[in-house]
Parts: C-alpha cells; sequence; structure tokens
C-alpha cells in the first residue's frame, strides 16, 4: 500500500509540473498537441480522424488556444 501512495505522489507531481508548464507555455503546447494529431492521424490513416481533432480542440480550448 506505501508502495502505491508513493507512486501516485511521484504522477501526482508530475501533473502538477505539466499543468504549470501548459499554463505557461500554451503556444508550445497547442504547436505539440496539433504536431501529435497529425503524426496519429496519418499513422492510423485517419479512421480516428475525427476523435483526434476532438482531443486537439480540447487541448486549444484548455489553454485558451484558438
Amino acid at each position: 500500500m506505501a508502495r502505491l501512495l508513493r507512486k501516485l505522489t511521484v504522477v501526482a507531481g508530475a501533473a502538477g509540473a505539466a499543468g504549470r508548464y501548459a499554463k505557461n507555455h500554451p503556444d508550445k503546447i497547442n504547436n505539440w498537441a496539433e504536431k501529435a494529431g497529425r503524426f496519429i492521424d496519418k499513422r492510423t490513416k485517419g479512421k480516428y480522424h475525427n476523435k483526434i481533432t476532438g482531443a486537439v480542440q480540447k487541448v486549444h480550448s484548455a489553454t485558451n488556444g484558438k
């Protein structure tokens, strides 16, 4: 049980750091989301295009992007 709590603490710390980075650098996060979306869309040959587009749009709205 103690190991699980330590792992959860590490994950929570990483999530907090990621959130702070995203708040300070929304332009970079949006750019990475776009690149990742295009990469995944290409690799899946468009099979999940709508889901990928929706996820990228959620990233944009979460970072107050366009």
